[in-house]
């Protein structure tokens, strides 16, 4: 894993409709400007994650710019850093990453869309998954 600051990041899930997506928002509020982000899924859904809405919301962050973005970004678009938060994400974009200078990462995460319970129980779920993504960005791009 490199330390260099990327100029430019990728975040990849399956669907891009909760997991990339919020990653991708949280790494702009985290980086600002100064690094391009964005956010793809292999099958891709263009459907809104209104938990996801409500718990970017709360801190400030804002929706992707983006969303139901397939693999072809990479084919695009140039991405120093590809960061993959689910096995079929990781898979899609090693082979899309071939022969590019593109380092991969695989960060495996929880789907917080699967948390049952009431509406407050699952939003807690969301912001569990929101405050340890929030985190890893800053320790790993900040």
């Amino acid at each position: 894993m490199s330390s260099a600051a990327p100029r430019s990041i990728l975040f990849a899930c399956t669907y891009n409709r909760t997991r990339s997506p919020m990653a991708e928002s949280l790494a702009r509020l985290e980086l600002g400007d100064e690094v391009r982000v964005a956010s793809c899924g292999t099958r891709p859904l263009d459907e809104t994650d209104y938990f996801m809405l409500a718990v970017l919301q709360e801190v400030g962050a804002h929706r992707p710019e983006r969303p139901g973005q397939g693999f072809e970004a990479l084919e695009e678009e140039d991405f120093d850093v590809v960061v993959a938060m689910t096995e079929d994400s990781a898979a899609a974009a090693r082979k899309a990453a071939e022969g590019k200078e593109i380092e991969v990462e695989y960060w495996p995460t929880p789907d917080p869309t699967l948390a049952e319970g009431t509406r407050d129980q699952v939003l807690d779920a969301y912001r569990g998954f929101r405050d340890d993504l929030r985190k890893r960005i800053r320790e790993r791009f900040a």
